[in-house]
């Protein structure tokens, strides 16, 4: 038995089968409804549960707030209308959306990073344009192992799409890239993904956080707006437990020099030894260094848990909810253990 769901962002009615989302209902209708990882961990697609009811599937706290859920807020991608209802998502500034693409690539490159995180450069054979905003993910099968979701590290106008994959112990994708991969492999990538990406409209200061692998993106955003010669400044943190966990160090020291409008600030959270770099969580690096956030906006992605601990503090420091755009970066393992499909990866 199905259900009659209205979007009154659009004025479109969905019929939504029993044991289907709402999101899913509307992707399949051709809508594009704002979502990303689709399993309730990022928080793309809340929405205004304008009238009816609905059962939610578990979801990550980080993406729904119990505060949010009184007011009457829903993650599509996990609503299971109970009977007719009528939604809107949440009103976003600069909403894209590129045509999802599937295409044939090869490996052109691979670089070790540090000693668990690889990149790795991909060359489009076919199927392209692959049009994305900076921030944005793809899903990436390499041969004879699970797709995974990665983020884009380069920028959007670059040839070679750019991957940062960390090794996980228990990850049969990262081990195959970590162990296995070489160059002239194919590759397939679909996407893209996500709305974690560059809001180039937008004029107050440019807070970015990154934790590990999570500076993927936020090197395709901060570099984005340097090229587009944005005329804010960027502070960009960057988190990792000691020193050889670091990478890109002198890329993004270079940039700054050229760049007076960014500034780059390293932090060691477990250093090895002594140092004389910023140490401490990265989210208390930025919360030392600003007193009100109100006017900014940020661009945060790495582990869950420094993701959340970002945002609270942000939010803190005066920082509206809708100008945290965020991305955690969940395992395999962590979504799996939770029932839910994988999202973007360390």
């Amino acid at each position: 038995m199905g259900y009659v769901v209205k979007v009154a962002n659009t004025g479109a009615v969905l019929d939504c089968g029993a044991g289907v989302t709402i999101l899913d209902a509307a992707l399949e209708a051709g809508i594009a409804y704002p979502h990303g990882c689709q399993s309730g961990n990022c928080g793309t697609c809340k929405s205004h549960l304008l009238a009816g009811e609905v059962d939610l599937q578990d979801y990550s706290d980080f993406a729904l707030t119990e505060e949010e859920r009184a007011r009457g807020l829903i993650l599509a991608c996990r609503a299971l209308p109970r009977g007719a209802c009528e939604v809107a998502w949440l009103d976003e500034d600069e909403l894209v959306a590129h045509p999802r693409r599937i295409l044939e690539v090869t490996v052109a490159a691979i670089e070790d990073a540090t000693h668990d995180i690889r990149r790795v450069w991909l060359k489009t054979e076919s199927g392209g344009p692959f049009v994305f905003s900076a921030g944005q993910y793809a899903s990436v099968t390499f041969q004879g192992v699970p797709p995974r979701d990665y983020s884009m590290a380069n920028r959007p106008d670059e040839q070679l799409l750019e991957f940062h994959v960390r090794r996980m112990t228990d990850g049969v994708t990262s081990m195959h890239v970590a162990t296995s991969l070489k160059t002239g492999d194919r590759v397939r990538v679909e996407g893209p993904f996500g709305t974690s990406y560059l809001r180039e409209n937008h004029r107050g200061p440019i807070v970015a956080i990154a934790g590990g692998s999570g500076l993927a993106p936020i090197k395709s955003i901060v570099e984005e707006a340097l090229a587009k010669k944005l005329p804010q400044h960027i502070y960009l943190y960057f988190g990792v437990r000691e020193e050889r966990d670091l990478y890109l160090e002198a890329h993004f020291n270079a940039l700054a020099a050229r760049h007076p409008t960014l500034h780059f600030m390293p932090v060691l959270s477990e250093p090895a030894s002594a140092t004389s770099r910023r140490t401490g969580l990265v989210h208390e690096a930025v919360a030392s260094d600003f007193d009100d956030l109100d006017g900014c906006k940020a661009y945060v992605a790495g582990p869950p848990a420094m993701v959340e601990a970002a945002t609270a503090m942000l939010t803190d420091r005066g920082m509206r909810r809708i100008d945290v755009h965020a991305d955690a970066f969940y395992t395999a393992a962590e979504m799996e253990a939770a029932g839910r499909k994988t999202g973007a990866q360390m």
